[in-house]
């Protein structure tokens, strides 16, 4: 064994392994486990203790490098862990010189930190890289951070204040992909449609995105992650109506559908904002499909509230759902709130689901006989414009490939190549 990373959350975590591993190779560490964690919610947590303990059982004589945001917020609670060598913080992983010397087994608890202030952190720099392994779309970073101090969120102290990457290296990254072969890239970062307010003449998403589609003409596909819909921009929306390579799919920043839930959040859009959002964007996109995040169980949810974020599924024709049950994060004003009881956050988690289920049924069953052009990933599997997972025998992985929909399943498509 050389390196291995497990990788824990987002998208954004999912690129920064791969800038990871590249900074250890450089640095020539060797017979490692790199752990970047999450720091979401508390089963995050756990799950990433879980794994750690897992993995120094099955490689004794591994050294194991633990980061990411919930090493970045805990960092003594991983140095507390017997199977850890080293915590580094999110600002120390992504360099070369963090993974020069890893300290001795059996250290004091104190030499195995290396984690800094991160809301001293001021600029991010874009690392390029190749692409990502075993990956059939690329994720390019072009922001980190949050501004914003939601009630319920650790991410802004994992992360910290937000700082956005300058349009050159992103097309040059982007540009760099698609000469390597990649179909299809997703912008991601922690709070994306702030992207420019900390750089020169404050560029906005928009921007960004019209300038990628012009000096990357050869790149297929543009996808952008989950973005804060009170934030898009004029530019963003032009590219919605008329940019085709602008994938149809928008995943929302919802998190409820009730507008006082949304308030003690701090949240900045309302339930009527999103469902007038969703009908401007169709209005422009008719193919437009969006997913969500949806927290259940916020403190002081009530029946009712609960009710307004199953109606707000229907009423936004919501499709791909992330259902959170909410989970308390230490140090956050929504912890100190009055909590709902967690048999009843459960309860409520699986009825959302189900509605989840139903939307994407509807979803599917409306694709039934359309033509599609599908990005294969692999395995007999491909993925709509709409990001919907789609059963294909044609095609080699990242390949595009038209194709025609057959039939659906309980959770995906079927299709044949034309």
């Amino acid at each position: 064994m050389t390196i291995k990373v497990l990788t824990f959350g987002c998208r954004l975590n999912t690129y920064e392994s791969e800038v990871m591993k590249q900074q250890a190779d450089e640095a020539g560490l060797d017979n490692a486990i790199l752990v970047n964690t999450c720091a979401v919610t508390s089963e995050a947590v756990r799950q990433a203790r879980q794994q750690i303990r897992k993995a120094k059982r099955d490689n004794p004589d591994a050294r194991i490098i633990v980061t990411g945001c919930a090493a970045q917020t805990e960092s003594e609670r991983f140095a507390s862990m017997e199977e850890v060598d080293l915590v580094l913080g999110n600002d120390e992983k992504l360099r070369a010189e963090s993974y020069k010397a890893v300290p001795d087994f059996g250290v004091p608890l104190p030499e195995k930190i290396r984690v800094n202030d991160i809301m001293s952190v001021r600029e991010t720099a874009l690392h390029l890289i190749d692409g990502l392994e075993g990956r059939t779309r690329a994720f390019v970073q072009i922001q980190n951070g949050c501004d914003h101090r939601c009630t319920f969120c650790i991410i802004p102290f994992g992360r910290g204040n937000s700082r956005s990457v300058a349009m050159g290296p992103i097309v040059e990254q982007i540009t760099k992909l698609v000469d390597n072969g990649y179909a299809e890239v997703v912008l991601t970062g922690v709070d994306i449609t702030s992207y420019g307010a900390d750089l020169p003449g404050q560029p906005k998403l928009g921007t960004l995105v019209k300038s990628i589609l012009k000096h990357v003409p050869d790149l297929p596909r543009l996808r952008i992650s989950s973005i804060d819909s009170i934030e898009a921009d004029p530019d963003l929306m032009d590219c919605i109506a008329n940019e085709e390579r602008l994938m149809p799919h928008l995943h929302l920043s919802l998190q409820s559908g009730d507008n006082m839930i949304l308030k003690r959040m701090k949240r900045r859009h309302n339930r009527e904002h999103t469902i007038a959002f969703c009908k401007d964007v169709r209005a422009l996109r008719p193919d437009m499909v969006f997913g969500a995040d949806i927290i259940v169980g916020f403190p002081t949810e009530t029946e009712e509230m609960f009710q307004r974020s199953l109606d707000i599924v229907e009423e936004c024709d919501l499709t791909h759902l992330h259902v959170f049950p909410y989970s308390a994060r230490p140090g956050t004003p929504a912890a100190r709130m009055p909590q709902v009881r967690g048999p009843v956050i459960r309860e409520r988690a699986a009825r959302l689901r189900e509605a989840g289920e139903a939307a994407l049924q509807r979803h599917l069953q409306s694709q039934i006989g359309r033509e599609v052009r599908l990005l294969v990933e692999g395995k007999g599997l491909a993925r709509t414009e709409q990001f919907t997972l789609t059963e294909i025998a044609e095609g080699d992985s990242g390949d595009i490939v038209a194709a025609r929909v057959v039939d659906a399943s309980q959770r995906h498509l079927m299709a044949v190549g034309l």
